[in-house]
């Protein structure tokens, strides 16, 4: 149940958990996303929440090619017979609405119930419903995103250093995370009261995202498990065959091969430059 490395992730999984994506922001890594995706295929792939950023395309317009990839290479995976399950997030809360419908393939839930191969029952969901700030101070959990934004920036710009001087990804966001006292106060509070409410509904353990804190651990008996993101730890939560659950972590560069491989068998969706309309 350990944090993994690439070189040593397998190829074919039963089950993948991926979230907070957040395609349409600056701070998304959707080129190791594609990369990832590409290398693993599965029975079963859970789009834990915020998989779009509606809240930051709401502000501003940011679309690059590789977003629209990435919207393809998921369809291409549920073209192909795999089960694709989308939970919307927070931040792309607009898709609720079709909660219990199914699109091209995906079906759009707000919540999932997934059985391991060996036997345990999970609860699967994006977990903002138990964020007492966005549930009660959202303006709040605003002020936070926009504060979060600019960190990213900044983390952008030393990582460029860092790649420069061959040195390998560090996300500035989530050291600032793990020391702030309160913030980690918040984690694990979280955390707790989610594998509680597995444990309330009878089911073995929990899969979430929304915090951004990759992890699978027992808490008080009940399996928890968070996928992660692809905006500061690259990370996806994944179940082998046998029913063994891992955070692999996805952050060695995108290889040139690979993107060549991915753009020929993807079809591009006309950006907003491409196309006009009357408004």
């Amino acid at each position: 149940m350990q944090p993994d490395s690439a070189s040593d992730a397998p190829r074919r999984l039963r089950s993948i958990w991926i979230s907070d994506v957040h395609l349409g922001t600056a701070g998304c890594r959707a080129d190791h996303l594609l990369d990832f995706l590409r290398e693993h295929e599965s029975d079963y792939l859970y789009l834990v929440g915020d998989i779009v950023d509606g809240w930051q395309l709401r502000k501003s317009w940011y679309w690059k090619q590789s977003h629209n990839d990435v919207v393809q290479k998921l369809l291409r995976k549920a073209r192909k017979g795999c089960q694709v399950i989308y939970i919307p997030g927070n931040h792309d809360e607009a898709a609720r609405q079709y909660c219990g419908l199914d699109f091209g393939g995906v079906a759009i839930r707000h919540e999932a119930e997934h059985l391991t191969a060996d036997g345990k029952r999970l609860l699967v969901l994006h977990g903002d419903e138990f964020d007492g700030v966005i549930q009660y101070a959202k303006w709040l959990a605003y002020l936070g995103d926009n504060l979060y934004t600019l960190i990213l920036q900044l983390n952008r710009g030393f990582n460029w250093v860092r790649t420069r001087l061959g040195l390998p990804y560090w996300s500035l966001s989530q050291y600032l995370k793990h020391k702030v006292k309160n913030a980690v106060n918040f984690i694990s509070q979280f955390e707790t009261i989610l594998a509680g409410e597995a444990r309330r509904r009878g089911f073995d353990g929990v899969i979430c995202g929304h915090i951004h804190k990759p992890e699978v651990r027992m808490i008080d008996g009940i399996l928890y498990g968070n996928s992660g993101d692809w905006v500061e730890s690259l990370s996806a939560l994944v179940e082998h065959p046998d029913g063994r659950l891992q955070v692999l972590h996805w952050t060695a560069p995108l290889r040139p091969a690979a993107a060549a491989e991915l753009a020929a068998e993807t079809d591009p969706i006309p950006s907003p430059e491409e196309s006009s309309c009357a408004s």
